[in-house]
């Protein structure tokens, strides 16, 4: 195996890892072609906000083109032919149901009071006696949203808004005495794993939290091709000292090989089933959540892209836009634009267009059209409609006509 690599071949492993080695993303898209895709990537992160699309359906499109949005809710949400459950991994996330036993040690944390978030451990500790209510509640009644909760309050403005019904089922979840259901439009319905997880997945062994984190660390490994540790913790956002001694053995075991790769300061580590293509990418649009840009030093050090959210940001201060996607094109992040599915008018607005410093305007503008055209119809949406700003709305203008 290699001992070092350049930028561009780091940049190849880690497409390829990811699922990008240039798919066809124009064949029917089937929950066959989908599982294994959830498998390879081991979650997708969940998100509220709706501009486009809810974002853990984004990654599946990007990798494999235009699929029924329903099959992923069916799987998801589904009583018949659930595949995947949600928890926190990588912030909310939908997980494959078979990685349920590597999660639990975080739930175990949690009802120790070493949870999440500070602002759940704190009330479960202040709020021992209402937790058991809530939890007879839902045990009782079956699929629960937070209005339903008896003793709940309004929605008011502390952390998140939440009301002390939602808080109290939102530490519940974290705890894993509770679970999604299903969701109702975005809206959680709680209840307890028994109604929700198969009972053969729950009758799965336990690991021990180090062999769980072990094994979370190879998967990331998988994911991510070639990566340093705060990309593979960050992956499933695992604690800092328990991958440390999980990476030294990983590294003793030689599933994580210690490799340089050109102008990255933090040590990389390449996983063991790593290919090293000699052709790696394709085109699409990413989401902001996306395993190939969610960690943002990592998206610099592959693809000398600086990338932010903007959603918080003033609108007078945003630089790009309020909800931007990323253009992967071959194996180079090359622009970016901000869209929004105006659903009433049937358009898909790219109200802001840009391509980066290095990146060949025509091209750029040509790829980014093909893509925003692909999506309208993926999303039901009639037509494109370009903005002007930008450094790239008048060649993207251009491209679309």
């Amino acid at each position: 195996m290699a001992e070092s690599l350049s930028l561009a071949q780091a940049r190849r492993v880690a497409l390829a890892a990811q699922g990008f080695s240039f798919p066809d993303r124009t064949k029917k898209v089937t929950w066959a072609h989908m599982a294994p895709m959830i498998r390879r990537l081991n979650l997708l992160q969940i998100d509220s906000v709706n501009v486009v699309t809810r974002s853990h359906y984004l990654p599946l499109y990007s990798r494999l083109g235009a699929y029924a949005q329903a099959t992923l809710d069916e799987r998801a949400f589904g009583r018949k032919k659930r595949a995947l459950f949600e928890c926190w991994a990588h912030e909310a996330s939908l997980l494959p149901l078979e990685l349920h036993p590597l999660t639990r040690w975080r739930m175990a944390r949690a009802r120790a009071g070493q949870g999440t978030y500070k602002a759940m451990d704190q009330f479960g500790r202040d709020e021992r006696g209402y937790l058991r209510a809530v939890l007879d509640f839902v045990t009782r009644k079956g699929p629960t949203v937070a209005s339903e909760v008896p003793g709940g309050g309004k929605a008011e403005g502390g952390w998140w808004g939440w009301s002390k019904g939602k808080l109290a089922l939102e530490t519940l979840f974290d705890q894993g005495l509770v679970t999604t259901a299903t969701r109702d439009g975005f809206e959680r319905l709680y209840d307890i794993p028994e109604r929700v997880i198969p009972a053969e997945v729950l009758a799965l062994p336990t690991p021990s939290e180090a062999n769980a984190i072990r094994q979370l660390l190879d998967l990331s490994g998988q994911a991510l091709g070639v990566a340093s540790e705060i990309d593979l913790r960050d992956y499933f956002r695992l604690p800092i000292a328990e991958t440390k001694r999980a990476i030294a053995e990983l590294v003793e075991e030689g599933v994580l090989l210690p490799v340089k790769v050109e102008g990255w300061k933090p040590q990389a580590y390449l996983h063991r089933d790593a290919g090293l293509p000699r052709k790696a990418g394709g085109t699409a649009l990413l989401s902001p959540f996306d395993p190939i840009v969610w960690e943002r030093s990592r998206a610099e050090r592959l693809f000398n892209f600086h990338y932010r959210i903007e959603i918080y940001t003033p609108a007078p201060q945003r630089k790009f836009g309020y909800y931007v996607l990323p253009l992967l094109h071959h194996d180079r992040i090359m622009g970016r634009v901000c869209l929004k599915a105006d659903r009433q008018a049937g358009v898909l607005r790219a109200n802001a267009s840009h391509h980066e410093a290095d990146a060949n305007p025509a091209e750029t503008a040509k790829a980014l059209a093909g893509e925003l055209q692909l999506m309208a119809g993926w999303l039901g949406l009639g037509d494109v409609a370009a903005g002007p700003s930008g450094n790239l709305a008048r060649a993207l203008r251009n491209a679309l006509r």
